[in-house]
């Protein structure tokens, strides 16, 4: 099963961030009315915009300092968890890719650590994000790259696609805990973590914050969006999903309250490239190997970012019927409290255990 979106998603403080919007977003959380906020954006990780949003009215000296402690957990994770380059000093997810079928390579915990919650979600959503389809989505990555270059806009082929698909076994990337190694046996596969990391990474900063005793905080790592806490008058923020077709007046197709949770939206708007007029967005279908078509946008909440980012991605690419059907599954174990369908047609679907 297949790693199905290295999709954009963005749910942005709207007091905060309103001069900051470049880009048609999935979702906004609006900031409280009682009281002031700071923001402090850092804009080379991920290769998107992360921003810590502070609502808990700290001094300036420890926001500060809460903001430097961010901004090296995230320059951790982005260089441990980037598939295209390699750092000094540094065995990250290029290294390991770069080493397909030379044997078992030496990795940090925090990277073991991702790769083993990233089988995990393989087996939660029965295969349908798997980070093993790296040889699947390159193809795909490198067409939109080039296409956005100006170098020709062309799809993958066929053949291309059905060659590269016989490359994605998730039980050819071997862990060994003792020897905290990882090895891809096959010498052809390459990991994509798209549909895991920034989720997975946001609920790590999440864990930062909370060990430090900080609440009302918002984390927003290019749309996977993480409520740490609550604001201090105990309420939770309003959260609106925004409407992924713009032309038909309706800002809005759902709102709600959100506390200590994650809202991530998966959309198909935002990373795309066309071919004689037809839009190719980044979310693959696993069974098709093309660009899934059964919604423009897909919205959770539940309280790990990590989850919430993989889900949006595995629903994304499934029918109503059996999306629902895996979120009813998970719902009580994984603490699931919204999922949001909008369908190529508009109609939107709302499920609440």
């Amino acid at each position: 099963m297949e790693n199905k979106k290295v999709n954009f998603k963005e749910i942005i403080p709207l007091i905060v961030l309103s001069v900051m919007i470049c880009a048609v977003v999935a979702a906004i959380v609006f900031g409280r009315e009682d009281g002031d906020t700071r923001s402090k954006s850092y804009y080379t990780y991920f290769d998107t915009e992360t921003v810590l949003t502070d609502y808990s009215g700290m001094g300036e000296d420890e926001f500060s300092e809460v903001c430097a402690a961010l901004a090296s957990a995230l320059e951790k994770y982005h260089r441990l968890f980037d598939i295209y380059n390699e750092y000094e000093g540094v065995t990250n997810l290029a290294t390991l890719n770069a080493a397909a079928g030379e044997g078992p390579v030496e990795i940090s915990e925090e990277l073991y650590r991702l790769l083993e919650y990233s089988k995990e979600i393989y087996r939660v959503t029965g295969g349908e994000v798997n980070i093993a389809m790296g040889s699947v989505l390159s193809l795909w990555h490198e067409r939109r790259e080039e296409a956005l270059a100006g170098e020709g806009a062309v799809i993958p082929t066929a053949e291309e696609l059905a060659s590269a698909a016989l490359h994605c076994h998730i039980d050819d990337l071997i862990l060994d805990p003792e020897a905290m190694t990882a090895e891809l046996r096959d010498p052809r596969m390459s990991l994509d973590v798209g549909a895991v990391a920034k989720g997975y990474t946001a609920e790590l900063l999440a864990d930062l914050l909370a060990s430090r005793g900080i609440s009302g905080f918002i984390i927003n790592i290019g749309g996977n969006l993480r409520a740490v806490g609550e604001k201090p008058t105990g309420d939770g923020w309003l959260a609106g999903i925004r409407n992924p077709r713009t032309d038909t007046g309706l800002p809005y197709i759902s709102e709600f309250y959100i506390r200590d949770t994650s809202l991530v939206t998966s959309g198909d708007y935002m990373r795309y490239f066309e071919v004689e007029g037809v839009k190719y967005h980044h979310i693959i279908d696993k069974d098709t190997l093309m660009p899934a078509g059964y919604f423009v946008s897909v919205s959770i909440v539940t309280k790990n970012s990590g989850l919430a980012d993989s889900l949006s991605t595995a629903l994304f690419t499934m029918s109503l019927e059996d999306g629902r059907e895996l979120i009813e599954s998970l719902a009580e174990s994984e603490g699931i409290e919204r999922a949001v369908w909008v369908d190529t047609e508009g109609k939107v679907t709302v499920y609440e255990p």
